[in-house]
């Protein structure tokens, strides 16, 4: 859990509007007088950065899911050393478009590396920091590649572009998940408008605005 402010993370498979979302839980934050930091993984600080376009550009053969889940875990604990847990002890509200749960789902569910493992280098890496609530958007298959196909226009990153099944299963590692630990964890149905699903993210963060 986080040391004093708030930790939230957004995730979901692709198309979700998590980005989109992200934006629009900050400004209700900000709203409220808090500070907000919004950030994303892989990524956030320039070392995490400089990870991302690694695991990300689809040159060259890429990474196999151990290769990957160690770039993830070493992008991950330079984020948490300098961004999250800094911004967290001064008591301000920390919005990550993605984080842990998309290594578990991702290199996990869709790569087949197991949950113990993960979270083995979660726990070396990132000293185990938790958010304090996980949303997780969810989108049907069909309609998350009808808006993927509008925002990438056929250029989509190395793992984005996987086939079908990966995405399937990485769907349905984020659903066990969810199921495993509900106190964590508020699923957020993310079809219609942005604004339709910022108002059910609202209502599931309840007293925590």
């Amino acid at each position: 859990m986080s040391p004093s402010g708030l930790f939230i993370a957004l995730e979901g498979g692709e198309g979700a509007g998590k980005s989109t979302q992200a934006r629009l839980l900050g400004d209700a934050f900000r709203q409220k007088g808090r500070e907000v930091v919004l950030t994303r993984e892989p990524g956030g600080t320039s070392g995490a950065e400089a990870i991302r376009s690694l695991l990300l550009s689809t040159e060259g053969d890429g990474w196999g899911p151990r290769a990957e889940a160690l770039l993830f875990a070493a992008a991950r604990a330079d984020h948490v050393d300098k961004l999250i847990r800094p911004a967290l002890a001064r008591g301000g509200v920390v919005i990550c478009d993605r984080y842990l749960d998309s290594s578990r789902a991702y290199q996990g569910g869709g790569g087949g590396l197991s949950d113990a493992d993960l979270l083995d280098l979660h726990r070396i890496g990132s000293e185990g920091l938790l958010p304090d609530v996980t949303l997780l958007l969810t989108l049907s298959p069909g309609e998350a590649a009808a808006r993927l196909a509008l925002r990438d226009r056929g250029n989509t990153d190395r793992i984005g572009g996987r086939a079908a099944d990966y995405h399937a299963r990485v769907a349905a590692a984020f659903d066990r998940l969810a199921q495993a630990e509900p106190a964590r964890f508020a699923t957020v149905e993310a079809a219609g408008s942005p604004e339709d699903v910022h108002a059910r993210i609202i209502a599931a963060l309840g007293s925590r605005l």
